[in-house]
């Protein structure tokens, strides 16, 4: 297909992606201002009418609506609703994953398993339904019973990013749905198609189980549609994947009404290489995590802190293993790195490895566009480059395919280095020295909300909490116990005797 022309191959992928719609159950959009391209070539796959003032109120007052009686529903049957979805998104797993593909660019392994993660959350969700635990706790006075309980929040609206655009929005919404919050979601307006397929999906299963579909509204756009949900006294929690830019414009503004923020923001992601690390894995591991969706992931690995014992010997290894990355149409067989998803990130990357270069930098390979899909698409070789510091540069996150190489010598300096980024998203060590591992898990080791070892910074799986520090947020989504962040905590004093003893021994009266 990449060697079609662009006009041809873009009418081929936009009648593919009205299909995949028409099969997903989704009404096939009304024409307007709201383009809806494909990274693959740059063409249009359709054009959508963004979201007025009005609809967006009204879909905020629908969900409140909704709200009241919804969050009434016991647990347990709530969770009907997200195991339904859970069925139809396995039934649909390989189409959805196809238009994840023509939509955010992503080759067909991630595009599906992206998918497959939608489904992991749902299984999750409804499990939990059951475990929504609150704590009893011994009262110091007698007679008294001192507990905890957990209610429904609100509505909840979700704003998420093109690089992974259906699976943030399953792990707030299934997470949200069970613990009996309505959502409002405002995707990507880069990926619009995506979202309409899975907000159809979502609402077919509150119907197909006798729900109220009303729990879940979408509306589409661009900032502007975001900033009214974000505005909305009704909205009780804003769950926001992004820019650390955006998330400092988000979150004062949700403060200030006193609501509340998730925020899942830049990540600046380090490894560190040790002398006893095995080079075959750590090469593995760096490669997925540094060139996957084309460097367009909040985890994707952007710095190698390698001791100067296995920087060379290691720079080679990767350096090997890049320039055999196939580059070009994800559709296409064999293709390991996609697009990137417009000409904005490609200049960001040119002028990141330009500064990088004006910095001290060293480009070992990679940079240079890559001939494919048109003139309006943007491919390129993932970069390596090798750096004399943690300058600038390195010091910011470029959402695309750079690694920069810094060295070592002892491994207080290595984790000085690799806490030396104002994000604190996800980390890794490569080690087999047990002491180094468990230094670098410790209070004084990574200062990321995610600390692996023997393995790359992607990848998470949705059973632990998903979420990092700094200016990456502080925000948990996912598993373990990130359904707290969408219910709210009542402490209940329950007096069963006939007296009425106060606290701390107070005597009145």
């Amino acid at each position: 297909m990449t060697s079609a022309p662009t006009a041809p191959l873009t009418d081929e992928l936009r009648a593919r992606a009205e299909q995949l719609l028409r099969e997903l159950g989704a009404e096939l959009p009304a024409p307007g201002s709201l383009p809806a391209r494909t990274p693959i070539t740059g063409g249009e796959l359709a054009t959508l009418r963004p979201s007025s003032t009005e609809e967006v109120d009204a879909a905020i007052g629908k969900a409140a609506n909704a709200f009241r009686t919804w969050r009434t529903v016991p647990a347990p049957q709530r969770a009907a609703v997200v195991r339904r979805l859970g069925q139809l998104l396995t039934e649909h797993l390989d189409r959805l994953g196809e238009l994840v593909t023509l939509e955010a660019g992503k080759i067909g392994p991630e595009a599906r398993g992206e998918v497959q993660e939608m489904i992991d959350i749902c299984e999750f969700a409804v499990g939990m339904s059951r475990q929504l635990y609150g704590y009893t706790m011994p009262s110091e006075r007698p007679g008294h019973r001192l507990m905890e309980t957990w209610h429904p929040l609100g509505v909840v609206a979700v704003l998420s990013a093109f690089n992974f655009p259906v699976a943030v929005w399953s792990w707030n919404t299934a997470l949200a749905l069970v613990c009996g919050d309505t959502v409002v979601w405002k995707p990507s307006e880069t990926t619009p198609l995506t979202a309409l397929a899975c907000h159809t999906l979502l609402r077919r299963a509150a119907v197909d189980v006798g729900a109220d579909p009303e729990i879940s509204q979408l509306v589409q756009g661009a900032a502007d549609v975001g900033a009214q949900l974000v505005d909305d006294e009704r909205v009780a929690l804003v769950s926001a994947t992004g820019s650390v830019r955006m998330g400092q414009t988000v979150a004062p503004r949700v403060a200030a009404r006193f609501g509340r923020c998730l925020l899942e923001l830049g990540g600046n992601n380090a490894a560190i290489i040790t002398p006893s690390a095995d080079l075959e894995l750590a090469t593995r591991g760096v490669v997925f995590a540094a060139a996957g969706t084309a460097g367009q992931r909040c985890t994707t690995l952007r710095r190698v802190i390698a001791h100067t014992d296995v920087a060379d010997a290691l720079v080679d290894r990767i350096e090997k293993a890049y320039r055999q990355l196939a580059v070009g149409n994800p559709l296409d067989d064999g293709v390991l790195v996609g697009p990137l998803i417009n000409e904005r990130a490609y200049n960001a990357m040119q002028n990141a490895i330009a500064r990088a270069i004006a910095e001290g930098g060293e480009l070992v390979c990679g940079g240079e566009r890559v001939e494919a899909g048109g003139p309006d698409a943007f491919y390129v070789r993932p970069a390596i480059v090798r750096m004399p510091a943690q300058t600038e540069v390195v010091r910011e996150e470029t959402f695309a395919p750079i690694l920069y190489i810094l060295t070592y010598s002892d491994l207080d300096t290595a984790i000085e280095l690799h806490n030396g980024v104002p994000q604190g998203l996800s980390s890794a060590i490569f080690t087999t020295d047990q002491r180094e591992a468990e230094r670098f898990l410790a209070a004084d080791g990574s200062d990321c909300g995610i600390a692996n070892v023997n393995i790359g910074t992607s990848g998470a799986e949705i059973g632990g909490a998903f979420g990092g520090e700094k200016q990456t947020g502080g925000g948990r989504e996912s598993g373990s116990d990130s359904w707290k962040a969408y219910m709210r905590r009542a402490t209940n004093t329950v007096n069963y005797s006939s007296e009425l003893p106060l606290a701390q021994g107070i005597q009145f009266g």
